[in-house]
C-alpha cells in the first residue's frame, strides 16, 4: 500500500529534475529503488541475500525473472543500468516518462525485426556510455520451476553487441508469488561466472540458461 503512492511522489520529483541533467535524475531514481528495498526488508520482512557480485562496466546482465522485486532491485545491484522492459511500461504516463529520461530499452514484441534493430541501437548507446544492460533473457516473469527458452531479443543482443554476459539466478518466486499476498522469509541472487562474447549460439544458450536457473527449484522453508 505504501509503494505505489511513494512511487508517484518519486516520479513527480524526477520529472521536475529532468531539465537539470542526468545526475540529479539518477539520484532520485536510485533513491526510489532504495525506498523499495526498505519496504521489502522492513515492512514485508523479506531478506535479499547475495552470492557473488556484479562487476562494473558494460555487460549484458541476464537475470532470471520470477517476481516483481528483481525488476526494481536491478537499479541497486547494477551501476546505472539500462533496463530492457516491455514497451507498454516505458510509455505509461509519468512512470514511463521517467524511465525514458533515465534510459531504458522498450521492447515491442509485435514489431519483429524493427524492434530488434531499435534494441541494438539503444544497446550500442549504452556501451558508449559504459552502462550495463539488464535483460530478462527468458522474456517475462515465469512461475517457480519453469525454464522457458531464451528469447530472440537476448540472443540478438549477445551476437550484435559482443558483450560478456553476467548471469544472475534468483529464487524469489516462492515467497513473492503473483497477487497481493507476499510471504516473509528470504531469497537469493546468485551471480554466475562471466560468459564471454563470441561463443557459438548453442553453447552460449546452454551456459546462460544453466546459470540463471541455478536456483530454480521449488523450496520449502522450515
Amino acid at each position: 500500500m505504501l509503494f505505489y503512492p511513494g512511487t508517484l511522489i518519486y516520479c513527480l520529483i524526477a520529472l521536475l529534475l529532468v531539465p537539470f541533467g542526468q545526475k540529479p535524475l539518477r539520484a532520485i531514481v536510485h533513491a526510489w529503488a532504495d525506498f523499495h528495498y526498505y519496504l521489502v526488508k522492513y515492512v514485508l520482512r523479506i531478506e535479499m541475500k547475495w552470492d557473488g557480485e556484479i562487476p562494473e562496466g558494460a555487460y549484458l546482465i541476464a537475470v532470471k525473472h520470477e517476481a516483481m522485486v528483481e525488476t526494481v532491485e536491478t537499479l541497486r545491484f547494477a551501476r546505472t543500468p539500462i533496463v530492457v522492459m516491455k514497451r507498454e511500461l516505458s510509455h505509461m504516463p509519468i512512470f514511463g516518462w521517467v524511465t525514458q529520461a533515465y534510459g531504458v530499452i522498450g521492447v515491442d514484441r509485435n514489431a519483429g525485426a524493427r524492434a530488434l534493430r531499435e534494441m541494438m541501437k539503444r544497446g550500442q548507446k549504452a556501451i558508449r556510455d559504459n552502462r550495463p544492460i539488464v535483460i530478462f533473457p527468458e522474456g517475462t516473469r515465469v512461475p517457480v520451476g519453469e525454464r522457458p527458452p531464451l528469447r530472440p531479443g537476448f540472443i540478438g543482443m549477445y551476437r550484435v553487441l559482443k558483450l560478456p554476459v553476467v548471469p544472475v539466478a534468483v529464487d524469489s518466486g516462492v515467497i513473492w508469488p503473483r497477487g497481493f499476498i507476499k510471504h516473509s522469509g528470504s531469497f537469493t541472487f546468485k551471480v554466475g561466472d562471466i560468459i564471454p562474447p563470441g561463443l557459438p549460439r548453442e553453447e552460449m544458450e546452454r551456459q546462460v540458461h544453466a546459470a540463471i536457473n541455478a536456483l530454480n527449484m521449488p523450496r520449502v522453508d522450515s
